[in-house]
This record gives structure tokens, sequence and C-alpha cells, in this order.
């Protein structure tokens, strides 16, 4: 835990890991089981409000523990977790911590094909989901041999619904005696070429990621503080920036998800229930700041706002002090290595656009490809140093791709930046495709892989163009097959082909019907042309609109 101090290399001296020889995350919890206090606001869309405390979750983790066991799940095995912000969510983690196994988080905003590949991927043997979500699972069911269990919250039938199912089970289930090193969490991040990569996370990375939540949070926790984020818990920003640390430190966390963001409600969610630390997404915070008068109409409690996977501006820093009366507090980090960068206004000023100084406990630096650390202002790759407790422990079966992160000590991240005198970073741009849109990152790969399954597409091509409300948006650029017309209802049949199949969020948002497409001398797609063109193409039509 960070202890507070006055300046940044006061904090940054006084900081040491502690990562213990045994470890485990449902027993690192269970310390608050006797506390009496409250550990998850389960609120449901009708409103209804469903308290747990830490002994609630403890005794429900245990009970799914014991039906998952009896059903031949054991240590090391996966759990895919395909649900919505609810207690639910936090009672099938703990259960999976708690039996050595591996949980795997899944959006439920992915269609069949991605919960597909990702669950057969990882060999999933257990899925717990909800009544929802439950008909894309069995439609894929029988191209899973491993999966042989299925619960779903909500489910008519009583064999599966999850409730049902954990009244057979015992209440008490001692955690698995696991090392820090043992995993426990498989992410799976988009790539640029390919399908997705899954992240595996040992025991120790909820440990790895407590200073990076404490600094942006002015040193939390503190009394009072309770947490809630719109970022889905299946994304490392909700899962292991708020739910998970929230709940190491005994804080409340309040489970609530739009099924579409509304900012007005986010205010009135935040008033209501005395929210007094957020982690909000830029986009959301953009669509925020056009509520009209919010601080006089919402009687808010924020002590604390951190925001990451974009840059914020002045405008909004300034926004944000004026209106919520908080420091919007920016950081960054990857599924791979999160949380490592961050600003904390409280003992060092906030520079706009700036991602913060390195937060205490990690070594970031920025490298040449080779690994060469450079000087400021001089322009390379963001790069943290192993070993680093909230870095991960490989791809999951893809060894090839985990080397390929590494130039000798130094992670790459992929992401070019540069570090003042001050030791400030600033992002510059991305050495990769990915697609950064409404706070998700994208890989164009899995997109394009989508696309070419239309009866329509001879070739395809995924790129994120400036969007002023999601940084980008996904545009399709589209070679049709011989014989094929384009026409506005392909262009729609088109989008909803990868809305249905992928997620809401990776759906092409714009269509382009090509002759053909940039391609190097290897028949690789050159990504960055179309994205040149299409920053060329929207500067002209800026520019033609001011009558220049």
């Amino acid at each position: 835990m960070l202890e507070a101090g006055k300046t940044y290399d006061e904090v940054r001296t006084a900081f040491r890991w502690r990562i213990p020889p045994r470890y485990n995350i449902a027993a690192d919890i269970d310390r608050h089981a006797d506390s009496g206090r409250t550990a998850i606001i389960g609120l449901d869309p009708d409103g209804k409000v469903r308290p747990y405390t830490f002994l609630d979750l403890k005794r429900a983790s245990s009970r799914l523990a014991n039906v998952l066991g009896a059903k031949g799940v054991e240590r090391g095995d996966r759990i895919g977790i395909l649900l919505p912000q609810c207690p639910e969510t936090a009672i099938a983690h703990l259960a999976a911590y708690r039996l050595g196994a591996v949980a795997v988080p899944l959006f439920t905003l992915f269609g069949e094909d991605a919960l597909e590949y990702r669950l057969a991927d990882s060999g999933a043997k257990a899925v717990v989901t909800s009544a929802e979500s439950l008909p894309k699972i069995e439609a894929i069911a029988d191209r899973l041999p491993a999966l042989a269990s299925v619960l779903a919250v909500g489910a008519d039938n009583s064999d599966v619904d999850f409730w049902t199912c954990l009244e057979g089970g015992r209440d008490d289930f001692a955690a698995a005696d696991t090392g820090p090193d043992d995993p426990a969490l498989l992410i799976y991040t988009s790539g640029t070429t390919g399908p997705p990569k899954g992240a595996l996370h040992g025991q120790r990375v909820l440990l790895g990621h407590l200073p990076g939540v404490e600094f942006p949070h002015d040193f939390f926790p503190r009394p009072g503080d309770l947490f809630w984020t719109p970022a889905d818990w299946a994304w490392a920003g909700g899962l292991l920036d708020v739910l998970l640390p929230s709940l190491h430190h005994g804080v409340p966390v309040l489970a609530h998800r739009f099924s579409r963001f509304d900012p007005e409600e986010a205010f009135h969610l935040m008033a209501a229930h005395a929210v007094r630390n957020t982690f909000i997404p830029p986009t959301a915070l953009k669509m925020m700041r056009q509520v009209p008068n919010p601080g006089t109409r919402h009687d808010l409690a924020l002590r604390s706002l951190g925001s990451g996977g974009e840059s914020l501006g002045a405008d909004l820093l300034d926004w944000g002090r004026a209106t919520l009366g908080v420091d919007i507090n920016e950081f960054y980090g990857q599924t791979e290595c999160n949380l490592v960068l961050s600003n904390c206004a409280s003992i060092m000023p906030v520079r706009p656009g700036s991602m913060g100084r390195a937060v205490p406990g990690h070594e970031v630096e920025i490298v040449s490809e080779t690994g060469e650390e450079l000087r400021a202002g001089e322009l390379g790759q963001v790069a943290v140093r192993r070993p680093d407790p909230v870095m991960f422990l490989e791809y999951w079966g893809n060894p090839e791709a985990t080397r390929a992160r590494f130039a000798g000590e130094w992670l790459l991240t992929g992401d070019t930046a540069y570090r003042d005198e001050d030791g400030y970073f600033h992002f510059v741009g991305r050495d990769d495709d990915l697609i950064t849109s409404a706070g998700y990152r994208i890989g164009p790969g899995e997109i394009e892989e989508c696309l070419m399954r239309h009866p329509a597409v001879a070739l395809a091509a995924a790129v994120g163009i400036p969007d002023l409300t999601r940084t980008e948006i996904v545009k399709a650029f589209i070679v049709l097959r011989e014989g094929v017309t384009a026409s506005s209802m392909l262009e729609h049949e088109v989008r909803d082909f990868v809305r249905t199949r992928l997620a809401a969020h990776e759906y092409p948002r714009m269509v382009e019907f090509v002759r053909e497409l940039p391609m190097t001398t290897t028949g690789k797609i050159r990504r960055k042309e179309l994205r040149d063109r299409e920053v060329d193409r929207l500067r002209s039509e800026t520019k033609n609109g001011r009558g220049e």
C-alpha cells in the first residue's frame, strides 16, 4: 500500500513491494469476511438493490467452488465468466481463484464467433453466464469439446440455474494453496494480426495493480470510500482497476452496468449512492460534459476520478475541476502490464496530454526497438522493466508472441511516446494497428477475419479513423467478390454481420467498397496508407467546411 507523501519522489522512494511466497486472491479478500462490511452493492435494472457483505461473498463463492468441483473442475482448469456488472460476477471470479482455476472474463457484447474462439482457445471447462447470454453458449457448445458445465443466472432450467445449483453446495471451501506466479486470470486482448491473444496473469496480478489504483485515486482507500465504474468487469479496466483492488482494501463497489451508457443517469447514479471514487473512460467523460449544470442538479460526493485509454485534453481537465470538483488523474497501461504510468494531482502537477509519471514500484522508460534506453525528448516505445508483479506471465499457448514482446529486460508496449525532462510521459501513437474506440482497444485482425467469412467479401481491411466522441471508429475497406454489386443494403448487411458475430463495439461504423487494397510486396495490407488517406480526407472536409 502506498504511503501518502508530500512529493512524488518521497512516495516513490518509500514504496517497497511485499509479495508473499504463498498468495491467493480469494484468501486475500476473505480477510474481510468477519468485518460485517458491505462488499458489493448490486443494482438490478429495475432499481432493486442487492447488497452483499464480504461474508456473503465468501460463502457464495465457496458454494460455487464446491459445485464446480463436483462437476469436475480442477486446479488449473479455465472457467469462462460471461456476465455483466453484477454480484454473481464477483462470486464467479472468487470461486475460480478459490479453486486454483483460471478465470476467463468475457464481454456480454461478444457474438458467437468471438465467444467460440476464446472458449475453444482457452479450453474452458465451465462457463458461468446469464439467462440472456445462455443461448449464445448453447449455440456453440457442440464445438467446444472441453466444455463440460454451464451455469446461468436466471435460467429457467433448475439444473442450470446459478442460484438453484448453489443451494446444493457447502458454504465453506478453503482457498487453494497457490503461489503468486500460479495462473489465475486469462484476459484476451486484441492483436493487430491474427486472432486475439490470451494474456495469462498470476495470482499476484491483484497485488501488482494496487499502487496503480492507489496513486491516481489520491492514496486510496480513505474512510467512506465507495467505488463505481461504467467500465465492464470483463475488461481489465473494470476488473483490475476497480473491482478486485476495492475488495482487497475492504471498500464497497457499486455494481451497475448500463445497457447503453447514459451520461445523465451516470450523474444520478453517483449522487444517489454517494460514489466517492470512479474510473470513467474518456469517451464517457466527453458525453458527460454535454450534460448541463450537473453539479447544481446532482449532489455529488466524488473524491477521486481516474481515466485512461485515450489522452485527455486541457478542456476536459478544466471541466472536471470546475464541474465535478476533482482533478481527473489520467493513467496508462495495457492488459499485459497495466497501470504503470499515472498522475496524482495532490502531489504533482497534472500536465494536459501527459500520461503522468511511473507509478511507484514500476520502472518505465522510453526505449528503442532493441531495448536501449533513450534520452528525454527522444521518441521511442514505452517499456516496462521485468520482473514486475503486474506483468503478465505469457500469451496463452503462444510462446513466440510472448518472446516478441520483450527486448532483453524490457516489455515493449508497442506504444510510441517520449518522456520530458521532469519524467512525464507523452503519448504519440501506436507502432501497431490497434484501434482505440470508446476506451476499447480493438484489433483489426479479428474484424477482417469475420468480414472475410461474408459470402460477398473477397478482401477486407479494418482501420481506425478519427472521431470526436469515440476517439476512433472502425472503418472497413472491402473488395467484393466478382459479380457482386456494391449497395447501401449490402453495406448494412456487412455491418450487421460483424456486429452479431463479434461485438457491438467492433463492427465497422463506416464501410467503403474499393477495387483493391494497398499491399506490401509480401502481401500484407498497408493499413497505415488507408488511415493516412482518411485523415487527409477529414482534414480537407474540415477545411472546406470553414470556407477556406
